[in-house]
C-alpha cells in the first residue's frame, strides 16, 4: 500500500509541476517527511494526507477495493517527471480537461500515470519527444473526434 500511496503522490506533485519542498511548504509538512511518503516509506495519518490532498489542488477519498479493481499506479520515468513539470503540458491538461469534462488537478496525475503505463508497451525509455507526441496525439482524439467513426470496422 505504500508504494501505490507513493507513486500517486508523486504523480500528483509531478503533475503539477510543483517540488517536494514546495508541496511540503503548503501542506506544513517537512520535505523529509513527504520525501519518505513519495518513496513508499512510513505511516501517514489521516490529516498528514489531506493537508499533502489539499496542497496538491486535490482532495483524500478513503475507501475499500479489492485488488483486482484498480492497478497500481505506474512508476513515473524521471523523463515523464520533468514533463510534467513544463507549461506546455500544464496547458495541454487543462485543454483536455475543458474537452472532457474532467477536474484538470485529478487528470493531470491520470494522465501521466497512463503515459507510463505505455512506455511499457514500447520497450524501451521514451524521450521528451516521445511523450509530446503521445500527448498530441491523446488532444487529437479528445479534441478532434473522428466524424466518421461509425464507418470504421
Amino acid at each position: 500500500m505504500g508504494h501505490d500511496l507513493g507513486r500517486r503522490l508523486r504523480a500528483l506533485r509531478a503533475a503539477s509541476g510543483r517540488t517536494v519542498a514546495a508541496v511540503a511548504a503548503d501542506a506544513g509538512l517537512s520535505v523529509p517527511y513527504v520525501a519518505n511518503l513519495e518513496n513508499g516509506r512510513g505511516n501517514p495519518t489521516t490529516d498528514a494526507l489531506t493537508r499533502l490532498a489539499r496542497a496538491l489542488g486535490t482532495r483524500l477519498t478513503i475507501g475499500f477495493t479489492d485488488d483486482d479493481e484498480t492497478a497500481p499506479p505506474a512508476d513515473l520515468p524521471a523523463a515523464l517527471v520533468r514533463l510534467g513539470r513544463t507549461t506546455r503540458f500544464r496547458r495541454d491538461v487543462r485543454v483536455l480537461a475543458e474537452a472532457t469534462g474532467q477536474d484538470a488537478a485529478e487528470l493531470a496525475g491520470r494522465l501521466l500515470d497512463a503515459l507510463a503505463r505505455l512506455s511499457a508497451l514500447t520497450g524501451r525509455d521514451l524521450t521528451e519527444r516521445d511523450w509530446l507526441r503521445l500527448l498530441d496525439a491523446l488532444l487529437l482524439v479528445a479534441v478532434h473526434p473522428d466524424p466518421g467513426e461509425e464507418g470504421c470496422q
